[in-house]
């Protein structure tokens, strides 16, 4: 059966675009992200186009193995984190429901959610293969952090799913094309909507987690253990986990919105034809801009880092109560 042309070029183009597309915006939001918490804290801070400079600098530079490194899985991990992020982006909504997800299915979300664990998972192997006291510290506290922001990240999306398919029996719930273009807010009333509330309360302390940022950046701590799991890592392998870093600040924003605002703004002002794509486009980086500030931004500039034994709390303990709390509320809404 011959493939039409169109398919073929969407297939390899599509996603060769929106890896250039989480690298320019994740690195953009980076510089953002430093020069405003620089000017939160009274400093004048970077220019925006720092993480830039420092991609360019880190891909120039020699990769510097350590002698007792298992090579394989050390300068594997790098690649592996940054595949499984760009891979993420092909599975989630940008702007316009015209801009379909390139690969979209049922169950696609849950499938997501395993992706998210990958970088991480990348860095905390990578850890252990650099055969560093330190790495290995770094690497332990990210198994932690994983295992505790998974489940309160679980009952989000599942509470998320499950009151779709009430509302539309039959339907594909679990997928983010489908989540994205039916909002709940405007479907329950006023108790739902506080458990919809909670549900996002509880994914703003999740997605710092799933960042590594402040105040959840135990394995990266510069000032106990000289960056954790990227001691020993430098030149491209570097590179490749910052930028890998930036794809996933793009992606679990993308997530949030396509969770709880995957509003468009054309429809309400009357625009149509190509200009609503554009302005859906822009309205959705305006909205990944506030998502990030938000939820990465406020939060390591106003926060002190957390001690390892206060995350599982955080998130089993506190995390996991308010999504409780508020998927019984959109039981009952």
């Amino acid at each position: 059966m011959k493939v039409p042309l169109d398919v073929i070029l969407g297939a390899v183009i599509g996603p060769i675009g929106l890896g250039f597309f989480g690298i320019f915006f994740g690195l953009l939001f980076k510089g953002f992200d430093r020069k405003m918490v620089a000017r939160m804290q009274r400093r004048v801070g970077p220019p925006i186009i720092q993480p830039f400079l420092d991609v360019s600098k880190f891909m120039i530079k020699d990769t510097v193995q350590p002698d007792r490194a298992m090579p394989w899985l050390y300068n594997g991990a790098p690649i592996i984190s940054l595949a499984s992020v760009i891979t993420l982006l092909l599975y989630l909504p940008f702007g316009n429901v015209a801009f379909t997800p390139v690969l979209s299915g049922q169950g696609d979300v849950i499938l997501v959610l395993y992706l998210l664990l990958i970088p991480g998972l990348a860095m905390t192997l990578g850890g252990f293969a650099s055969s560093c006291r330190l790495a290995t510290v770094g690497a332990q506290r990210k198994m932690i952090t994983m295992m505790s922001y998974e489940f309160p990240l679980a009952v989000v999306t599942i509470s998320i799913a499950w009151k779709l398919n009430q509302l539309y029996p039959g339907q594909s719930v679990f997928s983010l094309a489908f989540i994205s273009s039916h909002p709940l807010w405007g479907e329950m009333g006023l108790v739902g909507s506080i458990g919809m509330l909670l549900l996002f309360l509880s994914s703003m302390v999740v997605t710092p987690g799933h960042l590594g940022t402040v105040p959840f950046d135990v394995c990266e701590a510069s000032s106990e253990i000289a960056e954790g799991v990227l001691t020993e890592y430098s030149g491209r392998n570097f590179a490749l986990f910052y930028l890998s870093d930036a794809i996933k600040t793009v992606a679990t924003g993308a997530l949030i919105i396509a969770l709880f605002f995957p509003y468009h703004i054309s429809a309400v002002i009357g625009v149509h034809g190509p200009g609503a794509l554009l302005l859906d486009f822009l309205f959705f980086l305006a909205k990944l801009f506030l998502v990030v500030t938000l939820l990465v931004t406020f939060p390591r500039t106003a926060t002190a880092r957390l001690k390892i034994a206060q995350i599982p709390m955080s998130y089993w303990m506190i995390a996991s109560a308010i999504a409780v709390v508020g998927l019984i509320l959109i039981v009952f809404g």
